[in-house]
């Protein structure tokens, strides 16, 4: 987790995703240490008040079973051998349920607080980890300070828990002396898993506060400067001013290619002044004319000039100018509803060129 040795005024931007991905691969997140310690505690102690006596009385009969059966062989390497590892198997089969629960518990107290995490990045050898300077500002630094309250404060409560709870019950542990032993241990074990539940839920409900904390720390500690904030954007979107640049690039290098296909037109159709669209067509090979270049102002201005020079025709149209370009982007060819108009525009200028045209 995140726990800054000192905040930074500058910092009051929320972190961004891209932040918070790069933290938690670093295996950076909010969690509190005690909530699985805290749900171990708990969930052990149930586990004992519900399956205790069925694994005391299988314990007992494992134990009066083996010392029945002592004196039956004689104890060389073999037969002991054959004794530990049964002994193990029972030992482990009665236990299972304790370590099984132990083990989903732990698991279940990490995922709940951060999900499903693996990262190696925690054991990558880093030489700063064993800076003493380092070491001795952690020592002396604000969260080792609250670290060391906390763990105060949760063993005085623990122990004035336990503390209560013995004082309530010493009435009864002067009859203890005339009972039997296995009363004894009966009246220990009640008391034990008494005792065990009230300090599970008192963690509990530390491990829940200490865990909003260290979700409170960590997402100060991923705060973020405006700068930070606008540096992350030009890296991720790009720097605004290059961005602008390479357009500007490339609507030139398309004005350039469009500029070049003019000589190849046909006609140039205009509005007079403001607009000018060439156009293309070669009967046989194409479905359509085709919009080879077009543009407004001085772009037009250039389509003119090129088509004076090359001695291509310009055409005043200005309604057809207009929807040409309004409609038909360049390297298209142009709708069936214009068909009959550039058809006629085209059957005019071949006309005067004294060629002829199917229409």
């Amino acid at each position: 987790m995140i726990v800054p040795w000192f905040r930074e005024e500058d910092k009051t931007e929320p972190a961004t995703p891209k932040r918070r991905e790069e933290a938690r691969s670093k295996g950076q997140v909010a969690r509190s240490q005690e909530l699985p310690s805290a749900f171990i505690i708990l969930g052990s102690t149930l586990v004992l008040y519900f399956c205790g006596n069925y694994m005391c009385r299988q314990l007992v009969c494992f134990s009066k079973e083996i010392f029945m059966e002592a004196g039956r062989f004689s104890l060389n390497d073999v037969n002991f051998l054959k004794i530990s590892i049964l002994s193990i198997k029972t030992i482990s089969y009665i236990m299972c349920p304790l370590f099984v629960t132990l083990v989903i518990i732990g698991f279940s107290g990490n995922c709940l607080q951060t999900g499903f995490l693996f990262t190696t990045y925690p054991i990558i050898p880093d030489i700063s980890r064993i800076n003493p300077i380092n070491g001795i500002k952690r020592l002396f630094s604000m969260s080792s300070f609250i670290e060391l309250i906390k763990s105060l404060f949760k063993l005085l409560l623990i122990g004035f828990v336990t503390y209560r709870t013995i004082k309530a019950e010493l009435p009864y542990l002067s009859m203890l002396s005339t009972t039997s032993y296995y009363e004894v241990f009966v009246y220990t074990a009640k008391i034990t898993l008494k005792l065990c539940l009230q300090v599970g839920l008192i963690m509990c409900i530390l491990a829940i506060a200490d865990y909003c904390y260290q979700r409170y720390e960590y997402e100060e500690g991923l705060k973020m400067t405006k700068q930070e904030v606008k540096e992350e954007y030009k890296e991720r979107e790009g720097d605004p001013k290059i961005k602008a640049r390479l357009r500007s690039m490339q609507r030139q290098l398309a004005r350039r290619r469009m500029l070049q296909e003019v000589p190849t037109a046909d006609v140039v159709i205009t509005n007079p002044t403001l607009i000018a669209v060439a156009l293309k067509y070669t009967y046989g090979e194409m479905p359509a004319p085709q919009v080879v270049a077009k543009g407004a102002g001085f772009l037009a201005e250039k389509i003119k000039q090129i088509a004076i020079t090359h001695n291509i025709m310009i055409v005043e149209n200005k309604w057809l100018a207009q929807i040409l370009y309004r409609t038909v982007n360049v390297g298209d060819f142009i709708p069936p509803k214009l068909y009959q108009a550039v058809a006629e525009v085209l059957a005019y200028v071949y006309q005067i060129k004294g060629r002829r045209i199917a229409v």
